[in-house]
């Protein structure tokens, strides 16, 4: 059996500037991108809604993470998971971490712990949940 793991994410209209800054942090590409005024389902959101994202991909390591912006007044807030991104360096821990937070919330600040040579917890500014262990 072949499995692959991966994980969709919502927004409230913020996906394509999430993904553009997910590009740039982690240094990959957007893999696919559709809007929903593009797409065979545009009928089905308002006008206004057209130049959202209904559906993109990205690759950040060996995880695939899809997203989009979900029709008004449907968006949930995210909670009960993080995204975990796990770094043999500390140095790129803290880029990450740095990249990440920017005008989010820390929640457990980068730091050394009896697991990790660094660790950390925060909520990025798209309200994504993330986590940053870098091996011992």
């Amino acid at each position: 059996m072949n499995l692959n793991c991966s994980v969709t994410l919502t927004f409230n209209g913020t996906c394509e500037a999430a993904f553009r800054h997910y590009e740039q942090i982690f240094e990959t590409k957007l893999q696919f991108i559709l809007t929903w005024g593009k797409s065979p389902m545009a009928k089905d959101a308002p006008p206004e809604w057209a130049d959202k994202i209904m559906y993109a991909r990205l690759s950040i390591g060996g995880m695939s993470i899809a997203g989009g912006d979900t029709l008004p007044g449907t968006y949930e807030q995210k909670s009960g998971f993080h995204l975990m991104i796990s770094v043999d360096n500390a140095a790129e821990g803290e880029r990450l971490f740095r990249a990440l937070a920017e005008q989010g919330k820390v929640t457990f600040p980068l730091q050394e712990t009896f697991w990790a040579a660094r660790y950390g917890q925060l909520t990025d500014r798209f309200g994504i949940p993330w986590e940053i262990n870098c091996e011992r």
